[in-house]
């Protein structure tokens, strides 16, 4: 049964292209937790309502929907970037199937599955593996992107939505050995939701965007994933960096500098002494005592965080995409495209006009059909 929803003048636009996604090291880095075996037994999703069935679907309302940029910590966009001032009607599809798994021990560790059964001998449907944003600080895997995993299901895709561990408690390389993990269990259990392991695409938002490119370069990501749609990708940190250091820097640029030093536990800049780079350090949030690293020791941990060192003849085709006034630039992504293409990897990077960031893109009518058209054409049979 559908429900029909008269929006409020916040969450307009996301209703009128019908989906929504959530809000925007290696020295300590805890070791990789290895994937589990078997999936445990399911857990409720904590806005969830209550499962039936077997399958434990979930049945919250339309309009606990997280709107786009809404969150306290502005994990995908930032208040203001965007404002909507009128109303829309909103058609709540049926809701899939829908279960929480653990793919390791850490606590972090959570992946959420959407998925419609099609009935006995029916073909397997191709794989769409979310990663949200965040700053790698903070955001979750439900919020907002269970209204886009509903409507990609109806798509004919199965989606996966998956947590990781967050800086500062966790440090780099850990999300990305997360991110393989998640993908590593989606692909063994691929069974459970009639899903095809070898059809899978990964999806970012942000920090995920850029979790999102690293699982398409890293060795030979063609043959991990068959593509990537990466939202405001900070591919680059080192960039956000110095961006965040520049006079006119955003508030929100200066958050992403600092998230930088906690994802990395290091400060990135020349060896310490004189020429160190200014405002790499207090600035960025370290201080006297027991501080991040500087200096020549965080350049491996900047160069294996930035996806263009990882690029290589048989990585995944990638659809990068940024707003205009994205304070994650487009030059985050139009490097890494040189980069591709110049290894023969197809790569589209599109820009909509507007301060919109991530989540916020999808409020431009074409963005939602042109992804959801690009996935078909890279997960075909």
């Amino acid at each position: 049964m559908r429900k029909v929803l008269v929006c409020g003048a916040a969450f307009a636009a996301a209703c009128v292209s019908a989906v929504a996604i959530p809000g925007g090291a290696h020295a300590n880095a805890p070791a990789p937790t290895p994937s589990v075996n078997v999936p445990s037994a399911p857990t409720a999703s904590p806005s969830a309502g209550t499962g039936s069935g077997a399958a434990g679907s979930e049945s919250p309302s339309a309009s606990s929907t997280t709107a786009p940029g809404s969150g306290a910590n502005g994990q995908d966009g930032e208040p203001g970037d965007a404002t909507v001032t009128a109303h829309a009607v909103m058609v709540t599809p049926e809701l899939p199937k829908f279960r929480t798994y653990a793919y390791g021990t850490d606590a972090a560790q959570k992946i959420d599955a959407y998925w419609r059964d099609k009935g006995a001998g029916a073909e397997a449907r191709p794989v769409v593996l979310f990663l949200h944003g965040g700053y790698w600080l903070h955001g979750d895997k439900g919020g907002g992107w269970k209204y886009v995993a509903r409507r990609l299901t109806e798509e004919g895709f199965v989606v996966l939505s998956a947590n990781y561990r967050l800086a500062p408690r966790a440090h780099w390389p850990a999300q990305r050995d997360d991110a393989l993990s998640a993908l590593d269990f989606v692909r063994r259990h691929a069974r459970l939701w009639n899903a095809d392991p070898s059809r899978v695409a990964v999806m970012g938002s942000s920090a995920g965007g850029q979790l999102a490119t690293q699982l398409g370069a890293l060795g030979k990501g063609g043959r991990r994933v068959r593509g990537v749609v990466a939202l405001s990708p900070p591919n680059n940190p080192f960039l956000a960096f110095k961006d965040g250091a520049k006079p006119g820097a955003t508030a929100t640029q200066r958050k992403l500098r600092r998230a930088v030093v906690d994802l990395l536990d290091c400060t990135p800049g020349a060896a310490p002494g004189p020429g160190t780079e200014p405002g790499a350090g207090t600035e960025a949030g370290t201080g006297d005592g027991g501080e991040p690293g500087t200096g020549t020791d965080c350049w491996p941990l900047v160069d294996d965080a930035s996806t263009l060192t990882h690029v290589s003849r048989g990585d995944a085709p990638m659809l990068l995409m940024h707003g205009t006034g994205d304070f994650v630039p487009v030059a985050q992504s139009t490097g890494l495209a040189a980069a591709l293409r110049a290894a023969g990897v197809k790569t589209t990077v599109k820009t909509v006009d507007g301060r919109l960031h991530a989540s916020q893109l999808l409020t431009d009518p074409d963005t939602y059909p042109t992804i959801v058209s690009w996935l078909k054409s890279h997960l075909k049979k």
